[in-house]
């Protein structure tokens, strides 16, 4: 059992839930205008943790088969045969019943968009067979995170949120063809699409720059839409820096550090928003 756990959250890899998971705090934080109650806190959370498990368990058994012939990834769970597939299948349809109960707790409208937030979840798995704008369904399936929050503590359409998805958006697109040029020559090999496969390794990272820059414009924008004041920015620039080192670890014939990049890098962006944001939220007294 205890063997089986590891696999399973090694398969899921809960830890980096981080990516996402701040996002989404940040869009509740910011609908509620200060700290929301906690009813809405929990569910956002659950919601947040159902809905990554189920794309990720989900992901690994459309990618079984590719997996297992990729040597960066044939040790994983399904392809090294720790978890069969049935199993694996019966429990991400528990997980899309948990993401649906907690939607449905939040309110009308999070129910009746969690069939489109699963449909973009799951569907990614798909995309890097026919298209090599993967990344940018990935960047849109972490962009749900602050939109969906916000929507979950004030269901109502505004501004601010859209323009906080768009920057998780280009943020990880940008991280995910950096980290996709890691299987450059398996996927052109097998005929699996990304940026580094299409364009090839310097140009796919020249791409993943100018993502980052529509990211951080969009950081920007989110401060101004927002009325955010100067602790954002701070955290802005600070996101800057670390974008920037991220791409100085990453080299067109030096890829050993990708990992790092996408991995560490990126769970400190995340992090440092969040920080940013709350910050910005003490700064003005509604914290």
């Amino acid at each position: 059992m205890r063997r089986t756990l590891a696999a399973f959250l090694e398969m899921i890899q809960v830890q980096h839930s981080l990516f996402a998971l701040p996002w989404a705090f940040v869009g509740a934080f910011a609908a509620a205008r200060g700290v929301p109650k906690a009813d809405r806190i929990v569910w956002i959370l659950i919601a947040m943790i159902s809905a990554r498990t189920a794309a990720m368990t989900f992901n690994r058994i459309a990618d079984a088969r590719i997996d297992a012939a990729n040597p960066r990834t044939k040790e994983r769970a399904i392809p090294k045969g720790l978890i069969p597939i049935p199993p694996a299948a019966g429990v991400t349809a528990i997980i899309i019943a948990v993401f649906a109960l907690s939607a449905a707790m939040l309110n009308t409208l999070c129910l009746a968009l969690a069939p489109v937030a699963l449909a973009v979840l799951l569907g990614y798995s798909y995309t890097k067979r026919f298209t090599a704008l993967c990344h940018f369904v990935l960047g849109l399936s972490l962009a749900m995170a602050p939109i969906g929050a916000w929507l979950g503590v004030r269901p109502v359409w505004s501004p601010l949120p859209l323009v906080l998805g768009t920057a998780v958006l280009f943020w990880i697109a940008g991280a995910d063809i950096l980290y996709a040029c890691e299987d450059f020559e398996f996927d052109r090999a097998h005929g699996i699409r990304s940026v580094p496969a299409a364009l090839g390794i310097s140009r796919a990272l020249v791409a993943a720059r100018i993502c980052h820059g529509v990211a951080l414009t969009a950081l920007v924008t989110a401060g101004i839409v927002g009325g955010l004041g100067f602790l954002w920015y701070v955290g802005v620039c600070a996101i800057g820096l670390l974008l920037v080192y991220e791409h100085w670890l990453v080299k067109p014939d030096d890829l050993r550090r990708v990992n790092r990049a996408f991995f560490h890098v990126n769970a400190v962006v995340s992090l440092a928003i969040l920080a940013a944001f709350l910050g910005d939220l003490w700064q003005r007294g509604r914290l």
